[in-house]
């Protein structure tokens, strides 16, 4: 049935995985699927989980799903293979991969090994630590591979990434909670839970996530990534550089005047006056598109050019998306003027707020979000003049 092409594969296989949906085994579909299908690509793979959750399948079941697909669908992946240089973002993810299955394997050992000695602990910590220091692979893949998968029409798949992405980081907190407790018992068993979700998500990312880029993401669109990739950093590996030729321009165009109300810059100006503001402002759209974000020096939260044109709901995990819908809907309904909330951030003391944007006619023309270190304010007491300054 190899003659089956475009529409009609889809077809086919979206039945296939309804009926997985609705119960039938895996194992009684396989010779259907080979006799029908023979193979199968990973944009397909792709495509049809698209077509799922339009379909009315919720996110957290196509995450269930995602399994049963790559039992069904193993035997045709196995041979799936990105070729991709090494200073390719795909070949960088996959070799990074290997190391934090590795570390997850030393982590499982060393939970094993606990015995209530400081010495096993420290080995246990250490060996955790390096787990925790790999966040920048996970922020990579949300702030830059995954906007380019939407420009190009993957939604789904990432999206449920990104949710096992948070399963790992639950994982992670939990350890470190078990760790605090000295509950050896309970870092075994999470240890085990950790290294199964990495090593289930990292086979679904490089068998059919990173194939399915780079069938629809451009060649010249790669060292766009990469140099976004080199802007948040690396873990476990540092890559070699990537080809100085074909690289494009990245410098902006600073001439011509911005002419306001109350005076005018020049777009330099205006860009420097932006990023000497001590605080991070991202800018949305009525059409809840990202449109712009200043490069505050020590900028809080990351930011890179690929989410330039994303929908801000693709911006944020699965589980947050409802409040996120709620504070836009507030805004365009004049039902409130302000959204915010202070959190605890990698040490610091985060204020973040929203403010909605109106034009003279009373037109609402999108939502500013500003974010803010306000640790070192809090500690402010009485004055400090300017002549006070030495």
């Amino acid at each position: 049935m190899s003659e089956l092409i475009g529409k009609d594969r889809q077809e086919i296989l979206k039945e296939l995985l309804w009926r997985l949906h609705t119960g039938e085994a895996p194992e009684a579909l396989v010779p259907e699927f080979k006799e029908k299908l023979g193979d199968v690509s990973p944009l397909e793979i792709a495509q049809i989980e698209q077509e799922l959750v339009r379909a009315g399948i919720p996110r957290e079941e196509i995450r269930r799903l995602c399994e049963v697909h790559l039992a069904l669908f193993r035997e045709s992946l196995e041979e799936v293979e990105p070729l991709a240089p090494p200073w390719h973002p795909v070949h960088v993810l996959m070799a990074e991969h290997k190391h934090m299955v590795e570390a997850g394997k030393n982590l499982l050992d060393a939970a094993k090994a606990l015995d209530g000695s400081p010495e096993k602990e420290k080995e246990f910590q250490e060996i955790f630590e390096k787990l925790l220091g790999t966040e920048s692979h996970y922020t990579r893949e949300e702030n830059v591979l995954f906007p380019y998968l939407e420009k190009h029409g993957i939604t789904e798949p990432p999206a449920v990434m990104w949710m096992e992405h948070d399963q790992i980081r639950g994982i992670k907190k939990a350890i470190g909670d078990a760790l605090e407790r000295s509950d050896n018992a309970r870092l075994v068993e999470l240890s085990q839970g950790l290294l199964e979700a990495m090593m289930s998500h990292f086979y679904k990312e490089n068998h059919v996530l990173f194939p399915t880029a780079m069938d629809v993401i451009g060649e010249d669109e790669w060292p766009t990534i990469r140099a976004e990739f080199d802007d948040i950093g690396y873990c476990c590996i540092t890559p070699p550089p990537m080809p100085t030729e074909g690289t494009g321009e990245r410098a902006a165009d600073g001439s011509g005047e911005i002419e306001l109300p109350t005076g005018k810059f020049t777009v330099e100006e205006l860009n420097a006056i932006l990023n000497a503001l001590p605080v991070d402002i991202t800018f949305v759209d009525k059409n809840d598109t990202v449109r712009y974000f200043n490069e505050s020096k020590g900028r809080i939260f990351v930011r890179t050019k690929a989410v330039l044109g994303r929908k801000v709901q693709n911006c944020h995990p699965q589980k947050s998306v409802h409040l996120v819908e709620r504070i836009l809907d507030d805004f365009k309904n004049k039902r409130r003027d302000v959204a915010e909330f202070w959190i605890n951030f990698a040490g610091r003391h985060v204020y973040i707020r929203y403010f909605p944007m109106w034009n003279p006619d009373g037109e609402y023309l999108g939502v500013i979000e500003v974010t803010q270190d306000i640790t070192d304010i809090k500690k402010l007491e009485g004055e400090k003049r300017l002549l006070d300054e030495g």
